[in-house]
């Protein structure tokens, strides 16, 4: 077991020892992962068509299990999609999983809510009852919405290739804390530069992040180690966007990263205490 996340087990040891209840962490693939805490579930890009032949994809089994809201994916509150880019966010699905799943809601940007509407029957414009749209583009203040049992911030951050590469792409950072108690952060495929979290500087003060889901170049760069640490002050980060082949062969995981904390194998979790 490597250093971080023995200590990070230790920490959640340490709170579950003087009766703090602990959240729970789902990997599903790439950059799919479920929070629950308590009565509060929320997924995280969990329903995609395209792996780029690099990628994992969600096994067959818990793609079922989602839609058919079959324990542990029963009672899902919320579904927020990062970008809509075919590894992270499928349109068909995410119809799909509105039309079966009724109790549950979309946080989507306003390109993933377009494709959506490309594909919809006038039969099934109900769904969109259900879907809150987050139309940001680069520099515009966070947005903040509250619903029982989740606040949620939102924030455009560039998609990684900035400023050269992906401009177009409306990749949301989601800040969100579970019954006031747990908070986690999904940075989608976000860019790795400072100068994106410094012009937010405010907002990144407001909250402490528990949780930190970062794609994995964040532990390649000093910039992006500095933002998880200064910025986003994460109590801990584990990586996603982990190409397929880290996970079917630990060798292959670069030097850089050996030791971190990173998610590599659909349906493997972790559990972690809130601090809000």
């Amino acid at each position: 077991m490597s250093r971080v996340i023995l200590l990070f087990f230790l920490f959640v040891v340490s709170a579950a020892a003087v009766g703090q209840e602990t959240s729970t962490v789902r990997y599903l693939a790439n950059e799919g992962v479920m929070i629950a805490h308590g009565d509060t579930k929320i997924l995280f890009d969990p329903l995609f068509e395209n792996s780029y032949v690099r990628y994992q994809r969600v096994p067959p089994s818990m793609r079922d299990a989602i839609f058919a809201g079959i324990a542990p994916y029963d009672g899902v509150d919320a579904v927020f999609i990062s970008h809509f880019h075919g590894d992270h966010f499928s349109a068909r699905d995410v119809l799909r999983l509105l039309q079966e799943r009724e109790e549950t809601r979309l946080y989507a940007p306003a390109q993933a809510v377009t494709e959506m509407r490309k594909q919809a029957s006038s039969e099934i414009e109900s769904v969109f009852d259900r879907v809150t749209i987050f139309d940001l583009e680069y520099g515009d203040a966070p947005v903040f919405v509250r619903t029982d049992g989740l606040l949620i911030e939102a924030v455009h951050v560039p998609h990684s290739g900035w400023p050269t590469a992906r401009t177009d792409v409306q990749n949301i950072a989601f800040r969100v804390t579970l019954e006031d108690t747990s908070t986690v952060l999904h940075l989608g495929d976000a860019d790795a530069r400072l100068v994106h979290f410094e012009q937010d500087e405010n907002f990144w003060d407001e909250r402490h992040v528990d949780l930190a889901f970062p794609p994995y170049w964040f532990f390649r760069s000093a910039d992006g180690r500095e933002i998880l640490e200064d910025w986003v002050r994460a109590s801990h980060s584990i990586g996603i966007h982990v190409p397929a082949e880290f996970g079917e062969d630990a060798s292959t995981i670069p030097s850089d990263l050996r030791g971190e904390d990173l998610f590599t194998q659909p349906g493997e979790g972790r559990r972690f205490t809130g601090s809000q």
